[in-house]
């Protein structure tokens, strides 16, 4: 019975199972690696936009600060006293959790 199974596998194969197996490695791919990237993505452009005085972030660079200002593209941090710096919107990475 096995050599059975083995002679047919082993026989020519048709280009519509190629194309199904090359169809689901892309599914798998969409679902794993480019969907995920692209909702991280949006999630962060919506962080980025919401961005308002008062808030504690962290620059992609590691510096932690509190929004004094928000001006269009540019945002002005407060990380010591009378200490401020100005990032572009893009810089910031994340908000900074509380201890």
């Amino acid at each position: 019975m096995l050599e059975f199974v083995l002679l047919q596998a082993s026989g020519g194969s048709s280009p519509w199972g190629t194309l199904i197996l090359f169809g689901g490695m892309f599914v798998v791919m969409y679902f794993f690696m480019i969907r995920p990237q692209q909702k991280k993505s949006k999630d962060q452009k919506a962080f980025r936009e919401n961005l308002k005085k008062g808030d504690d972030v962290i620059t992609v660079g590691g510096l932690h600060g509190k929004i004094v200002s928000v001006d269009g593209d540019t945002i002005t941090l407060e990380v010591d006293k009378s200490i401020k710096l100005t990032f572009e919107k893009s810089s910031i990475s994340s908000e900074a959790k509380k201890a």
